[in-house]
């Protein structure tokens, strides 16, 4: 089974900028479209940025042109760029294959507030 360990949350005020990181442990990490996922109380997991195994990428709107999404595939790693950060985008964050395959990890606590 593969386990997915995010890091790089915390508290940052509006405006400000984080950078998630996440380590896959699968050998064959390359081949897997990835994608960030993030969660609030009450509410669904939403997908927020997605990445091929060729490095496509795609966004929902509501992130568009903020975050940037990009994979280290020598290092089974996924990262999430995040700019100019909104209230809105606090959430636990998450990645996963896309669609999600794997037992999701604990996450990472975005929380965007002044």
């Amino acid at each position: 089974q593969v386990q997915l360990v995010e890091s790089g949350g915390g508290l940052v005020q509006p405006g400000g900028s984080l950078r998630l990181s996440c380590v896959a442990s699968t050998r064959i990490f390359s081949i897997y479209a990835m994608g960030w996922y993030r969660q609030t109380p009450g509410k669904q997991r939403e997908l927020v940025a997605t990445i091929t195994s060729g490095a496509s990428t795609k966004y929902v709107d509501s992130v568009k042109g903020r975050f940037t999404i990009s994979r280290d595939n020598a290092n089974n790693l996924l990262y999430l760029q995040m700019n100019n950060l909104k209230p809105e985008d606090t959430a636990v964050y998450y990645c996963n294959a896309n669609p999600n395959l794997w037992t999701w990890g604990q996450g990472t606590q975005v929380t965007v507030s002044s």
